[in-house]
């Protein structure tokens, strides 16, 4: 189906827009994008009413934490009749030039070949940007219909070597969209004619106020380095700025990412991410291995590039592929959005909201507006991910410190905690070491530097204000203490779950949430032994095979503009842990910082670290949950 479309207009609509558009000497995407996409709460069939709706409630609610992109996604073109879809065919508006035109029925704006415009200056008049997605290439509909050519220039159809080109003279039909393959093909740029096709493209996207371009079906498996530079170039020679953003970036490697991120501004590097725990926990990959290729804010299209992680969808979503608008609810836990957010935040990654606005409840609204995460997703550096930790589960699960991704046999090895006879001269290692007059710790003074040049230390545990309860245990357990992984954490050295052990069933170290109960008491000796009120025998330090201990565990790091350190925890198991580095180690991640005390708060739980943490950092991590520490760190 065509739409008539007047060339006197579109020449006149373009030549006025050049007079009156602003040239932009800002940096583009100087910090990620953020703004509202409209895939997941609508999939392809929204409408302009639905938009509008929504952008609205963006420029009222999100626009002040810097939401600024609404953003149509794919299909705005194809007609909303029975038999319509994804990869339907014959049923897209085009325009006698073979360009896309948005659908009449759902964008009455559009109508008499006004395309957007008038979208577009509703969303510029809310103090928003405009985005739409489109596709690789030049449709099979105008292939099929082997529209001519608009030649930009003339505001003729465009002729070279005595002839007048059609959209079958530039089509590479070989190279359809692999996921909408009656869709799409890519358009051969070595012809004249190709280029002028999207010259004539982009042109009119730029006479329509466009501000954010997704190109999908370019990059990653799709990728089509041709087509992506000589867009690239166009979009370097319009007056208005727009941004460019890649997609959909399945199989996208760093070295295919070193290629375009010079010509886009963010390009994605995972396939679609939905509202399932399996997509949120494929992200951990390769947003390290593209950290590690020091592809985050690298040099882009005017400006700066961003790998991106996807839409975050939230909220009130459809479904994939689905003919419906939002009908359900993000499928996540709390804990999972919460990882999927802080994720998302200290990569950098652009953040791109899902959900149907109109819908948004308070938690949600809370998560992607939060201070912290948009202060390190927009003025973060050093962003990486952490390798030094070690973590505990609970139930008499392993303990261990362990460096993330060993390669050498040294590293596969872990220090861990072990039950022995007391008459074991081997036990006679621990010691007390006093912080200060309220503090102290009890450590191992055997090879006291440990494995990892950090001593292997226990927080006595001290309770500020005692129950009647504590009162009669303590008075039961005279003499006897708790010890915690770390000054913060409420996880105490656990001798046995429930019942007594024999050293060789008791292998390796336990910890659990501290609670009254013997197994959990110790008493230390001038002997230098550690001695478990429950079993009789004593603690001390063992090195073993690594095994998989804090599996599971993941940690990012990055530093902020004022030089404090965000550090973020991932419990990426299905049971809690506890998850814990030590503070001489932080150094090992940030260029030229050594660091031995860090004072600050843990956001999720608001958790603060008021006296100075020297040891270890450690907290209790749900499953799929995450922790996200702010410290100031000398």
């Amino acid at each position: 189906m065509k739409l008539s479309l007047s060339i006197s207009l579109i020449s006149f609509s373009f030549c006025f827009f050049l007079l009156i558009a602003s040239v932009s000497s800002e940096e583009r995407a100087s910090t990620p994008p953020r703004g509202w996409n409209s895939y997941d709460s609508f999939s392809w069939i929204i409408s302009e009413e639905e938009f509008l709706q929504n952008a609205e409630i963006l420029s009222q609610k999100l626009l002040a934490q810097g939401y600024e992109y609404a953003v149509v996604d794919y299909l705005w073109y194809r007609r909303k009749v029975p038999d319509a879809g994804a990869d339907s065919l014959g049923f897209d508006m085009i325009d006698q030039w073979g360009r896309m035109m948005p659908d009449p029925d759902r964008w009455p704006s559009s109508s008499g070949g006004n395309g957007f415009t008038e979208v577009a200056n509703k969303v510029h008049s809310m103090g928003l940007k405009f985005g739409i997605h489109v596709m690789r290439g030049i449709s099979t509909q105008a292939v099929n219909d082997n529209s001519p050519i608009l030649d930009t220039t003339t505001g003729r159809a465009y002729e070279e070597s005595g002839r007048v080109w059609q959209a079958q003279d530039i089509a590479l039909k070989e190279q359809t969209c692999a996921w909408m393959p009656n869709g799409f093909m890519s358009v051969n740029t070595d012809l004249g004619a190709g280029k002028a096709f999207l010259r004539s493209l982009y042109q009119q996207y730029a006479s329509w106020g466009i501000d954010f371009i997704k190109n999908d079906c370019v990059f990653g498996a799709d990728l089509n380095i041709n087509e992506i530079t000589y867009i690239s170039e166009i979009l370097k020679e319009l007056d208005r700025p727009i941004l460019y953003s890649l997609s959909p970036g399945t199989t996208a490697t760093p070295d295919m990412a070193k290629a375009v991120s010079g010509l886009s501004n963010m390009y994605r590097i995972t396939g679609d991410d939905w509202d399932t725990w399996a997509d949120v926990a494929a992200h951990f990959d390769v947003a390290r291995d593209f950290a590690a290729a020091k592809m985050i804010g690298s040099g882009g299209l005017l400006g700066t590039s961003w790998p991106d992680l996807d839409m975050l969808p939230l909220g009130w979503l459809t479904d994939p592929g689905s003919n419906e608008g939002p009908h359900r609810a993000c499928r996540l836990t709390i804990q999972e959005q919460r990882t999927q957010v802080t994720l998302w935040s200290i990569v950098k990654s652009p953040l791109m909201f899902g959900g149907d606005l109109r819908n948004i409840d308070n938690t949600t609204f809370g998560l992607i507006t939060n201070p912290t995460l948009l202060e390190i997703n927009s003025y973060s550096s050093n962003n990486a991910e952490y390798p030094y930790l070690y973590g505990a589960y609970p139930n008499n699960r392993k303990l261990g410190r362990s460096r993330m991704n060993p390669t050498s046999r040294e590293e596969s090895e872990v220090e861990v905690l072990g039950l022995t006879s007391c008459k074991d001269p081997k036990a006679s290692g621990w010691l007390v070491k006093e912080l200060d007059q309220d503090l102290e710790r009890i450590c191992w003074k055997g090879n006291m530097e440990g494995r990892h040049g950090e001593p292997f230390c226990l927080s006595k545990r001290n309770s500020l204000v005692e129950s009647d309860q504590e009162t009669l245990h303590r008075s039961q357990y005279q003499g006897t203490l708790q010890l915690l992984a770390s000054e913060n954490a409420e996880f105490c050295l656990d001798a046995s779950p429930g019942r007594k052990v024999t050293s060789s069933e008791f292998t390796r170290g336990s910890f659990s949430r501290c609670s009254w109960n013997a197994n959990q008491m110790w008493e230390f000796h001038s002997n230098g032994t550690l001695t478990s009120s429950y079993s009789g025998q004593c603690a001390m330090r063992k090195i073993v095979k690594a095994d998989d201990t804090a599996s599971g565990a993941r940690a990012w790091i990055a530093t902020g503009r004022s030089g404090e350190i965000f550090l973020a925890y991932f419990n990426t198991n299905a049971i809690e842990m506890l998850i814990a580095t030590h503070v001489s180690e932080l150094g090992k991640a940030l260029p030229g910082r050594n660091i031995t005390s860090c004072t600050g708060k843990e956001i999720w739980t608001d958790t603060s670290y008021e006296r100075p943490v020297t040891d270890t950092i450690a907290t209790v991590v749900d499953s799929h949950d995450c922790a996200l520490f702010v410290f100031n760190c000398n």
